[in-house]
């Protein structure tokens, strides 16, 4: 991928595993990380080309992660059907669905809301310009549907519009250390989160970088919308994260970036 902004890693493959595990824990060693974070379920790709896989092998679903700042308890993308997203929930976190205050999604993809319904208490939240994206191709889509005689189609629709109604465009900040960060061209307003400290930073990238092998390559996803701002946006991750919370995979440091 051409971007001057980014750094290709050499030699991330062959890290020692434990790397990864000294390395965060003489970070969170330091009272400086205003905020708990942490993956609760690990998401997957149907299809992972980089593994040579062509068509789809399993069932896609996207990382979930719970951030917990303040009095905010912030669930990103939560991709796992309700029972299996809750039961997850309470072993990584002890948290129950209701006490989620803020369900953010980084893209209106299906996949990364199958269980945005078990947290009703919850105010749910996406970029302002993926919400205006996805809404009107949707209601197209409904009318077609609706003068086609389509109804299974029409319905799906329905839900998806009732889900996207249901969803506030995201502020800057959701909370005071965790910031809006826009990521589009997988789509056109995927948004991540940035959550700061004075050591160092963490991105939630959604799909704008899926695994470990595509932020080594690196790659975008095959389904993006724009290719040139999802580059654009791919770059602008690498260089500003020191920590990757991928869409399809677990925390990953950064590899163009020196241990801290």
């Amino acid at each position: 991928m051409a971007s001057a902004r980014v750094r290709r890693p050499a030699t991330l493959g062959c890290r020692p595993l434990c790397f990864l595990s000294d390395l965060l824990s003489r970070f969170l060693a330091f009272p400086l990380f205003f905020m708990d974070f942490r993956v609760i379920s690990i998401g997957t790709m149907d299809a992972h080309p980089i593994w040579g896989e062509r068509a789809a092998v399993r069932t896609p679903h996207a990382t979930t992660t719970l951030i917990r700042a303040g009095k905010a308890n912030i669930l990103v993308d939560p991709s796992l059907p309700e029972p299996a997203l809750a039961a997850r929930l309470s072993e990584r976190s002890g948290l129950q669905p209701q006490d989620i205050t803020h369900v953010f999604l980084t893209c209106f993809r299906p996949d990364l809301r199958r269980g945005i319904g078990a947290f009703e208490n919850a105010a749910w939240l996406i970029s302002e310009p993926e919400r205006e994206g996805v809404g009107v191709p949707l209601v197209a889509g409904l009318q077609r549907a609706a003068a086609e005689g389509e109804h299974e189609l029409k319905a799906r629709l329905e839900l998806d519009i009732a889900i996207l109604h249901r969803c506030e465009p995201a502020p800057d900040r959701l909370a005071r250390e965790v910031a809006l960060f826009p990521l589009p061209g997988v789509t056109p307003g995927l948004s991540g989160l940035l959550l700061e400290s004075r050591r160092f930073t963490v991105l939630v990238t959604g799909d704008a970088i899926a695994t470990g092998e595509h932020l080594e390559q690196p790659q975008i996803v095959r389904w993006a919308a724009d290719v040139a701002r999802a580059k654009e946006s791919f770059a602008e991750a690498v260089e500003i994260a020191d920590l990757i919370v991928p869409g399809r995979d677990n925390l990953l440091v950064n590899p163009t970036k020196r241990p801290f």
